[in-house]
């Protein structure tokens, strides 16, 4: 049973901070079994919030992260939709795509952190007047051209900042253009030197998550392995997830092999961690693709928080 679109609060609509900000208030007076816990600040003090949701005593933690990309702003509203069903599951004792939400959930623990890189979402919607004390960096390096930036306000690529592969990584960004602030790609000057990736790196450091998502966009890809400790069972649940959504499982290239959020966590934790490309064309992804997008991976969403 699903409610129809007209009953959520997670309606179709561009995100950005203050719409983010607006729908977790929203969803937290509606449903009580969520709790907003702050993991930290961008680089221009805006806040990186996360909804939290559990049932019973937690046993197991899993972390959803999304937006890191400013372009890829869309991500941030599915993560709040899938955070809305879930609850809405659990408030009324029903299923979400055949699983029996308040079972799956018990001993569980979810965290959403819908807005990684509030800064670049503001950046990508409005330009460089966005970026504060930064905005004359955004402007020289791409920030007034649509569809173009993906960093935070200093022109650091968020999901290029964690330590994973650095020497490599940094390595590709010199080979390709890369060793300088811009508007995507650029992976700064050390591993976590971004107020963004430490708030993150934070709260996993914290809390002994079973796995992580990260929500991207675009490509309906599943990326699922980083190196020699990537753990048996990431494969199969990655498998699981492809089967729901007719999403490939797949390998990233480039210079999205290294530094990333799910490198980062496969190689420190020994533990499961997915980056999954939603959707297909050109970033940002329009509002009126939405309910088609999120219809086709409602199933591979709900499975990556609940297997």
């Amino acid at each position: 049973m699903r409610i129809g679109v007209q009953g959520w609060l997670t309606t179709p609509q561009p995100m950005d901070y203050g719409v983010v900000r607006g729908l977790c208030a929203a969803l937290r007076g509606r449903y009580p079994t969520l709790r907003s816990v702050p993991v930290g600040r961008s680089l221009l003090g805006r806040d990186i919030p996360a909804l939290v949701l559990s049932v019973g005593a937690c046993q197991q933690r899993v972390l959803m992260g999304a937006a890191f990309h400013g372009q890829e702003w869309l991500t941030a509203l599915c993560a709040l939709r899938l955070c809305e069903e879930l609850c809405t599951a659990l408030q009324g004792g029903l299923t979400l795509c055949g699983i029996p939400v308040t079972r799956a959930m018990q001993g569980r623990q979810i965290w959403f952190v819908p807005l990684v890189n509030p800064d670049g979402v503001e950046i990508a919607r409005y330009g460089s007047g966005a970026a504060g004390e930064y905005a004359a960096l955004a402007r020289a390096t791409g920030a007034d051209t649509p569809g173009l930036w993906q960093a935070n306000a200093r022109g650091v690529d968020i999901n290029s900042n964690f330590n994973a592969g650095w020497a490599e990584m940094q390595a590709l960004a010199q080979k390709n253009g890369k060793n300088l602030p811009g508007a995507r790609k650029y992976p700064g000057p050390a591993p976590e030197s971004e107020p963004e990736t430490r708030a993150v790196c934070a709260l996993c450091r914290r809390y002994a998550f079973r796995h992580v998502v990260a929500l991207h966009s675009q490509g309906e890809e599943i990326y699922w392995a980083y190196g020699e400790h990537t753990p048996p069972q990431s494969e199969m649940m990655a498998r699981v997830m492809a089967e729901a959504s007719g999403y490939a499982v797949a390998q990233p290239e480039g210079l999205a092999v290294h530094a990333g959020f799910k490198d980062w966590f496969i190689q420190t934790y020994h533990r499961p961690g997915f980056t999954l490309e939603l959707g297909r064309g050109c970033n940002p992804l329009p509002v009126a693709q939405f309910e088609e997008m999120y219809d086709k991976a409602r199933e591979m969403l709900a499975l990556s928080v609940l297997l």
